[in-house]
């Protein structure tokens, strides 16, 4: 790496370091997403309302996926999950925090998960509910 990048690097870190707490803190202004839902109330447990999802890097977001077919839904997520920042995950008003991505999320039953997130890393990232992607239950999540 060039000095004039270390250089670069470590006044950005100085910077950043010496900005006030409330200034970097992106979670405060969230924006609520569309919800994701998976299935419906009458019966058509392989329709998805909303699959295709923009955001902006460097932004924060709260997304609702919503299950309410019958069907068990894994949802994952694997590239888009890595290249955000993970505020919490929010099941039946219980917050999990953690340091890193969780492999994916699974529904047994009608419900919902709430991911509070910053998006990071720009690009389109495919979503699917394993095993039911050739029913249509597949996205894309796509970060500018």
């Amino acid at each position: 790496m060039k000095w004039t990048t270390r250089l670069g690097l470590a006044a950005a870190a100085l910077m950043l370091a010496g900005a006030p707490a409330g200034a970097l803190d992106l979670t405060k202004k969230r924006q609520n997403l569309p919800d994701l839902v998976l299935g419906n109330e009458e019966g058509n447990d392989f329709v998805v309302e909303n699959k295709d999802i923009e955001l902006e890097a460097g932004k924060a977001y709260r997304l609702r996926i919503v299950a309410k077919g019958r069907q068990e839904y894994k949802f994952y997520a694997p590239e888009f999950f890595r290249y955000i920042w993970f505020n919490q995950i929010v099941i039946e008003h219980k917050e999990i925090h953690g340091g890193g991505p969780p492999d994916h999320l699974e529904f047994d039953d009608p419900g919902e998960i709430a991911v509070e997130f910053v998006a990071i890393k720009p690009g389109a990232y495919k979503w699917y509910a394993q095993g039911l992607e050739e029913k249509g239950m597949a996205g894309t999540i796509t970060v500018k």
